[in-house]
């Protein structure tokens, strides 16, 4: 382990459980990614699709994450919960193929003591669907040498963690991850085997490799579960890596039934005009639980956007939003279902690949026209206050 002043005092803090975590041994947490929050990134494959016009905006500043990364870990603290997801960004730590950039590690270091200090979990995520600009000049996913480079990039994480009891997440929602690059020229429909392959192989790769590590540690990837269509979906990953997951993270945003076809605006990113299906949490959580017996259960992302702030049209709240899905996941757990944590996407607000306008956070943030970036409470953060408190109505998997 590579042991800086922040790193000797993340192990100093010891492995003891999180300062916040109730009694009954539930997770509670809130997720983040690097590039949407950070702000100001380095050359990627991400911003050269935004340069490129394909995006509405530019991701410039975002919430600035990378300098604010104190206060927004602080809010997360006061929230109660036990766990703080980032990703450790791979074209910001190795901005060129001659190494690693010592400056901005010792910043990842930062983030994973004051998370540490705060007395919660770290959940680092080693690839939220982007990498280097120097990847991309080498053909990104389609070039068979990607997947060794990815590897020796997440090794160089991993290494530099071990030890500090992160939970590991190898590759945030895979098969949106294969569309995203589709989408925005990545990749050509001819590459789509080829990608989910190397996909499949780093996964594999690396979790061979934290186990050699970080002994003990927790590792999955996390899957978007899009009702109807899930079972033919994980075909292409989650199938081919079950026996490398021990648990299996699940993001649950939308639902789809006859009397709510409303999930259709997905497809022209108008999110904040999908009404929310609550019973889809239960239904998404029972399918693994048939489909994978055994397999603890995380939902390592839920929550619901506004548009630009504004109250939605179908009147939800953030709050009743949280409410509701988290007291399905709670009738899951009594039917059965081996769920052990819960993450609210997101924090803050963010950069929503390619737009500033859906706002998902606890803490919304006007990032175009604010220059001073104010993290305003948003009526979820008392929610999750009060659903943190409350207690976990099964045992919780081992």
């Amino acid at each position: 382990m590579v042991l800086t002043a922040a790193l000797a005092a993340a192990a100093a803090a010891g492995s003891s459980p999180p300062a916040h975590a109730a009694g009954d041994g539930f997770l509670w947490g809130v997720s983040s990614s690097g590039f949407q929050s950070e702000g100001s990134p380095p050359d990627s494959n991400w911003t050269r699709y935004a340069a490129s016009g394909r995006t509405h905006e530019l991701v410039g500043t975002s919430v600035d994450f990378r300098h604010r990364y104190r206060e927004d870990i602080a809010a997360a603290a006061d929230l109660g919960v036990d766990v703080f997801r980032f990703s450790v960004e791979w074209s910001r730590i190795q901005p060129t193929p001659h190494g690693w950039d010592e400056a901005e590690l010792r910043y990842y270091d930062d983030v994973v003591a004051t998370v540490r200090g705060h007395g919660m979990i770290p959940m680092i995520t080693l690839d939220h669907w982007v990498y280097p600009g120097w990847i991309a000049d080498r053909g990104g996913w389609r070039d068979p040498a990607t997947v060794g480079a990815w590897l020796a990039n997440a090794e160089q994480v991993v290494a530099r963690y071990a030890g500090l009891g992160a939970m590991w997440v190898t590759i945030n929602e895979p098969t949106i991850y294969v569309q995203k690059e589709l989408a925005f020229g990545g990749i050509d429909a001819a590459d789509v085997p080829r990608m989910f392959d190397a996909l499949v192989a780093a996964h594999r790769s690396i979790y061979a490799r934290i186990h050699e590590l970080d002994p003990g540690a927790r590792v999955t990837s996390n899957a978007a579960y899009i009702p109807g269509v899930q079972t033919g979906l994980d075909a292409l990953f989650v199938d081919r890596v079950r026996d490398t997951l021990d648990f299996l993270g699940l993001d649950y945003y939308y639902g789809a039934t006859l009397a709510n076809p409303s999930a259709i605006h997905a497809l022209t990113d108008d999110f904040a005009s999908i009404v929310p299906h609550p019973d889809g949490m239960y239904e998404a959580l029972m399918h693994y639980t048939r489909r994978f017996p055994g397999l603890p259960l995380y939902v390592v992302e839920n929550g619901m956007p506004t548009a630009d702030g504004a109250p939605r049209a179908d009147g939800w709240t953030r709050a009743r939003h949280l409410r509701e899905h988290v007291d399905r996941m709670r009738r899951a757990a009594a039917d059965g279902a081996p769920v052990f944590g819960y993450n609210y996407w997101s924090i803050t607000d963010n950069y929503e690949w390619g737009s500033y306008t859906p706002r998902f956070g606890l803490y919304t943030v006007d990032v175009r026209t604010d220059p001073n970036l104010t993290r305003r409470p948003t009526d979820g953060v008392d929610a999750y206050r009060a659903v943190t408190g409350e207690p976990w109505p099964v045992p919780v998997p081992g």
